[in-house]
C-alpha cells in the first residue's frame, strides 16, 4: 500500500484560495440577487461598482492561485503582480465601502449591509491580505510595480463619470454631482482614493520584499533521538 501523503502547507494555502473563489462567486451571486429585490434600480448597473469588478478578478486571482500551489513551489511573477493588484484593490473597495457606511449617518440616510456585502467587502479582503502576508511562496516585487496601480483605477474612474453623466446614475455618491458640494470635493475624494492605492500597494510590495519565512523543520535520523542544544 501507499503510504498516505501529507498535506504540504503550499497545499494548504492552495485549498484556501480555492474556498475564496467559492466565497467570492457566493458573494457577487447573493449581491446581484440582492440588488433585483429594488425594482428601481438597474440590474446590468451593478457590473460597473468596482467593488464588483475587482472581486471578479480577484476569483480568477484564487483560482490561479491555487492552481499554481497544488503544481509549484514558487509562485511564477506575473501571478505575484496580479495578485498584488487584486488585492490591492479588494482592500480599497472594503475602506471605501466602510468610510460610505460610517459617513451615511451624517447624510440622513442608512446603509443596509446584506451579509453578500460583508462577504466581498470585509471578509475576502482581509483573508486576501493574511493570504499575503503569510504566503512564503511569493517572490519580491520591486517598487516599479507601483506604476502599474493606477491606470486601471482611472480609467474606470473616467468611464464612470462620462457614463454617469449621460444615464443619471452614479455608483459612489462622491461621484455624484448631486451628491457632493461641488467638483473640488468630488477631486478630494479621487485624491484619497489614489493615496488609498498606492500606500496600499507600497505596503504590499514591502512586505513581499522581508527576509521573513517559516523555520524548517529538522528531519530526524532513523536511528536514536536527538537532544536540544
Amino acid at each position: 500500500m501507499r503510504a498516505r501523503r501529507r498535506l504540504t502547507l503550499r497545499q494548504s494555502y492552495g485549498i484556501g484560495r480555492l474556498v475564496l473563489a467559492v466565497a467570492g462567486i457566493v458573494g457577487l451571486i447573493g449581491n446581484y440577487e440582492y440588488v433585483l429585490l429594488f425594482p428601481t434600480f438597474a440590474a446590468y448597473n451593478v457590473f460597473t461598482y468596482f467593488t464588483v469588478q475587482s472581486a471578479i478578478a480577484a476569483v480568477v486571482a484564487f483560482v490561479l492561485g491555487a492552481i499554481v500551489a497544488f503544481r509549484q513551489p514558487k509562485d511564477p511573477q506575473w501571478l505575484d503582480l496580479f495578485r498584488a493588484l487584486v488585492t490591492t484593490y479588494i482592500l480599497v473597495s472594503g475602506i471605501v465601502f466602510l468610510t460610505i457606511v460610517i459617513q451615511s449617518s451624517s447624510r440622513d440616510y442608512s446603509i443596509e449591509v446584506p451579509w453578500p456585502s460583508q462577504v466581498l467587502h470585509f471578509y475576502i479582503p482581509t483573508i486576501a491580505l493574511l493570504d499575503w502576508l503569510t504566503d512564503t511562496g511569493k517572490d519580491q516585487i520591486s517598487w516599479r510595480f507601483l506604476r502599474w496601480i493606477l491606470p486601471y483605477p482611472l480609467l474606470w474612474g473616467v468611464f464612470t463619470l462620462v457614463r454617469g453623466s449621460i444615464v443619471g446614475w452614479y455608483p459612489y455618491f462622491f461621484l455624484d454631482p448631486a451628491q457632493v458640494s461641488g467638483p473640488l470635493e468630488t477631486v478630494m475624494y479621487c485624491l484619497i482614493a489614489v493615496l488609498l492605492f498606492t500606500g496600499i500597494a507600497a505596503v504590499l510590495v514591502a512586505t513581499s520584499r522581508l527576509s521573513w519565512r517559516p523555520r524548517e523543520r529538522r528531519e530526524r535520523g532513523s536511528g536514536g533521538s536527538s537532544v536540544p542544544n
